[in-house]
């Protein structure tokens, strides 16, 4: 009697269904356009820097954006982060073209801490009618004379943390003063410099945080060298396990979204859509779905944020920043398509 070794018939059929999504979503990808459109409430303020979006969720009828924000412009320091930003948040009642500042949802760590410098480039996810803040902290650059922030690509490294509140509106209080992701301590790892950029995901049972890394061996050549990677968790707060290699590069900015029974991303730097059915393997399924326009540092409207799906909706809209110097605000953009 002859048996039938199911691995080898379905490993080659899944191999086959994968590469007929891929094929399919690269045709979507590349006939559509980041179209973008001015927002009020969190749009361009005089001597105010706004940037770095969330995702948006959805409460009720209400959208939720958090964001990096710095009250006072700093035109030495071109309104990065790292100098004095905090969390801040809005609500819009009409999609995402009205906003209403909240305030301040999380200011920066004590002194000593590893966030006692600045907080900045949020996201949020919902799990067990709680909100969870994620957010990139850096203390002061170590044995400067005056206490100051250097970014000196050597010892001024970044790591993530998490706050959580029972409403959307706060107050947020951090879970642990621990980060729960750190750099990488081998120095040749792609995340040995820099980890940043917080995007969640809900799937197979388990939570995946997408974040951006940079390595000590690439840190002075600046974002080019960026790359995304991936950790998991059974638990919105942790502990994440690292997967051990990147998994997309050229992506600055980290924007995924669940597309249909995958994962989809935006890589900032190519300026490309990306996706991989399998979430991770971004690499071998290379859309190359290139944009004329990007949007800049986005953010997705993610209804699964709130309600977790097992196939995606993909992208429609979301929040993206404009650089203009140390004055850098928000807009709104949509996704468009080309064909005619």
């Amino acid at each position: 009697m002859k048996y039938i070794c199911f691995h080898c018939f379905l490993l080659p059929l899944l191999i086959w269904a994968n590469s007929i999504v891929a094929q399919d979503t690269a045709k979507n990808f590349n006939n559509i356009e980041f179209t973008f459109s001015e927002i009020s409430g969190i749009g361009f303020e005089k001597g105010v820097t706004r940037r770095d979006p969330s995702d948006v969720i959805k409460v009720g009828q209400t959208y939720y954006v958090y964001y990096t924000k710095i009250p006072d412009a700093q035109p030495k320091y071109w309104g990065a982060g790292y100098w004095g930003a905090s969390v801040w948040g809005a609500k819009s009642e009409d999609e995402g073209f009205t906003w209403k500042e909240l305030g301040q949802m999380l200011d920066v760590g004590e002194s000593g801490q590893w966030d006692a410098q600045a907080v900045f480039t949020p996201n949020i996810l919902v799990a067990d009618k709680k909100y969870y803040l994620y957010y990139t902290g850096v203390k002061p650059t170590p044995g400067n004379a005056d206490g100051e922030f250097e970014n000196n690509n050597i010892s001024d490294i970044t790591a993530i943390g998490v706050a959580v509140a029972d409403s959307p509106e706060g107050p947020f209080k951090r879970i642990d003063r621990a980060p729960i992701l750190k750099v990488s301590v081998e120095p040749e790892k792609f995340d040995s410099y820099r980890v940043d950029d917080a995007a969640l995901l809900y799937r197979n049972g388990l939570y995946w945080l997408y974040y951006k890394g940079r390595s000590l061996l690439g840190g002075q050549g600046g974002p080019a060298h960026t790359a995304m990677g991936v950790a998991y968790s059974s638990y919105p707060e942790g502990p994440y396990t690292k997967f051990r290699d990147a998994i997309l590069d050229r992506s600055h900015e980290v924007m995924i979204w669940p597309h249909s029974t995958g994962v989809a991303a935006f890589a900032s730097l190519s300026e490309t859509f990306e996706y991989a059915p399998d979430g991770i393997d971004f690499m071998s399924n290379k859309l190359n779905a290139k944009v004329s326009k990007r949007a800049v540092a986005p953010g997705a409207f993610r209804p699964d944020l709130t309600n977790p799906v097992v196939v995606g909706e993909g992208l429609k809209w979301g929040i993206s920043m404009i650089p203009n110097k140390h004055e850098c605000y928000l807009v709104r953009f949509e996704l468009t398509s080309t064909q005619k």
